[in-house]
């Protein structure tokens, strides 16, 4: 290989296009816009989603429902899998999380129901389901909300 063999990469070097700079330029007259109709005008572009006067699939689809700016999303685990925890007394959710058994944590830990609960246990967590409290009292737990 010499260093008159080397060139640039294929595609890297792109001239720009000097639009309206006269007919010698190679790009005058029209400027690369043809002649005439909408996107030969100046602001000529249609609008986001516009059809061409159909109407826009985003007023075509119909609508469902509504969103709840104050609902809350919560990360969810059921009894059996804090059963399943051993050598913990107090379950949290930064134990939770440093374990690995959330992901997300959200607007705070729910606990659930679902499963049984073998031991006395203390579980702190923003929320709970009825059924989760009484199966850890019923066991000598306590539920605390934070």
């Amino acid at each position: 290989m010499k260093i008159e063999d080397i060139k640039p990469a294929e595609g890297s070097r792109k001239k720009s296009k000097r639009v309206g700079r006269g007919v010698g330029s190679g790009h005058g007259k029209t400027s690369c816009k043809g002649h005439k109709g909408q996107k030969a005008r100046s602001g000529g572009t249609v609008g986001l989603g516009f059809e061409g006067g159909q109407m826009p699939l985003q007023r075509r689809v119909p609508k469902r429902g509504f969103t709840n700016i104050h609902g809350k999303s919560y990360a969810t685990i059921n009894l059996d899998r804090i059963n399943a925890l051993q050598g913990v007394d107090v379950v949290t959710p930064e134990i939770l999380m440093e374990k690995r058994i959330i992901k997300d944590m959200k607007d705070g830990l729910k606990v659930l129901g679902s499963g049984k609960i073998e031991r006395a246990i203390t579980v702190r967590a923003k929320a709970f389901s009825a059924s989760a409290k009484d199966k850890i009292a019923a066991v000598g737990g306590k539920a605390e909300v934070l």
